[in-house]
């Protein structure tokens, strides 16, 4: 379908938040028409074949402990899991430490695990029970610090924190200082207590893809970049559309050179290298920590949990780093992570993502407002969270704006007392 003069909503930008806010108004009835300037729906969700193998755009993972997951099918996607935990190497040997509630056989081997004595352990099994467990206004209701100052006042102790939660943390955050909101540190733990990571069989990107199936493929207008917004009009590079209402759904930089008033948070940027090696030196999907003298957060087999990323059976590695690094500065860390000699590392391919993802320093800004006003509205990950939950949760959001003006309730209002 070409890009009509006229629809009732515009969404700039086929990301989770667009597809997630077209999928509701969808629903609805609406008629919404997506404009993206990319090739593919799903945004910073992008994924490619390299000689066969299924490569992600940086490492990115499916958590199914965030609640707009709800939203997916998530057994059409067939997807693979990693465990609940990583491993790490102190000295030359590799440990791991793995929820104990998914695998009760590896509770010996966690508890062995050189991050701290007993009590420690405790402190760190107290505190995901905490965030996993305590209702959200609570955990919101504390007093906000950083994320590291969080789990010193935790008590996990020195170790746990640079062995364990700090790369660990830095993979996701894509910051290794600890300086992230420790508000969405409780929320974003809350997630990893209570759900699955996994990677889809065709990649992330189908996450994204998906989503533009439900809301109407033939509503998805790619290659066309918008230039200006405004109340009533999106003007493309093939002429100017008008609507009823128009939500923008870029990133934070694209959205505040459209919308006068938005400001964009400072991005977090991440450098994978993907590898493959003839077999898997592991005998479970675990993620493998940086340490702390080295370059890289972590290096995980990715055909351990997902088999159909390989199409022979070889083994595919990613490794990220938080700063642009070359191949060969990292060689021989990769080796020594997975105790496999550099001659059997087969370099794929190497991709730097310099806007991955938001900050989210204190204070934590949860649920900005979407409705600017006169019919325009805005969502994306830097109005919530910087994870796919922030994003589908503000389309969601944004679509009942929409709505609301749109398709108000017919039904006659309570009189005030």
């Amino acid at each position: 379908m070409s890009l009509p003069a006229r629809a009732e909503v515009v969404v700039v930008g086929a990301g989770l938040a667009g597809l997630s806010a077209a999928v509701r108004l969808a629903d609805a009835g609406c008629d919404v028409h997506v404009v993206e300037a990319g090739d593919h729906a799903g945004g910073r969700l992008a994924t490619e074949r390299v000689d066969g193998f299924v490569v992600d755009r940086g490492f990115q993972v499916l958590n199914t402990g965030y609640p707009r997951v709800a939203d997916l099918d998530v057994a059409a996607l067939d997807m693979g899991w990693l465990w609940p935990g990583a491993v790490l190497r102190v000295d030359g040997r590799a440990h791991r430490v793995v929820d104990p509630r998914r695998h009760p056989t590896t509770a010996p081997g966690t508890l062995r695990t050189p991050i701290g004595s007993l009590y420690r352990k405790a402190a760190v099994a107290a505190y995901s029970a905490a965030a996993g467990y305590t209702p959200v206004p609570r955990l919101l209701a504390r007093q906000e610090t950083s994320a590291e100052e969080r789990l010193r006042a935790a008590g996990v102790g020195e170790q746990a924190l640079e062995r364990f939660f700090r790369p660990f943390l830095a993979g996701v955050l894509l910051e290794s200082e600890l300086e992230t909101s420790s508000r969405y540190l409780d929320l974003l733990w809350r997630s990893f207590a209570r759900g699955r990571i996994g990677l889809p069989a065709r990649g992330m990107q189908s996450v994204g893809e998906q989503l533009a199936d439900r809301a109407g493929t033939a509503r998805l207008h790619l290659h066309l970049r918008v230039s200006a917004v405004a109340s009533g009009q999106v003007t493309t590079a093939s002429g100017r559309i008008r609507a009823d209402a128009v939500v923008v759904a870029t990133d934070a930089d694209t959205a505040a050179g459209l919308l006068p008033g938005i400001d964009a948070a400072a991005p977090r940027q991440v450098t994978t290298h993907l590898h493959v090696l003839p077999s898997s030196p592991w005998r479970d999907p675990l993620i493998v920590l940086g340490t702390p003298e080295g370059r890289l957060v972590n290096s995980v087999v990715l055909t351990d949990a997902q088999p159909a990323y390989s199409p022979d059976g070889r083994a595919l590695v990613a490794s990220s780093t938080l700063v642009p690094t070359t191949e060969a500065e990292v060689r021989e860390e990769i080796a020594r992570l997975h105790g496999v000699p550099t001659t059997e590392l087969a370099h794929l391919t190497s991709v730097t993502v310099p806007g991955a993802q938001p900050a989210a320093l204190p204070p934590l800004q949860l649920r900005r407002p979407v409705d600017l006003g006169e019919g325009v509205y805005v969502c994306g990950d830097h109005r919530d969270t910087p994870s796919i939950q922030g994003a589908m949760a503000s389309g969601a959001r944004t679509a009942r704006a929409v709505l609301r003006t749109l398709r108000p309730d017919p039904r006659p209002q309570e009189p005030s007392a």
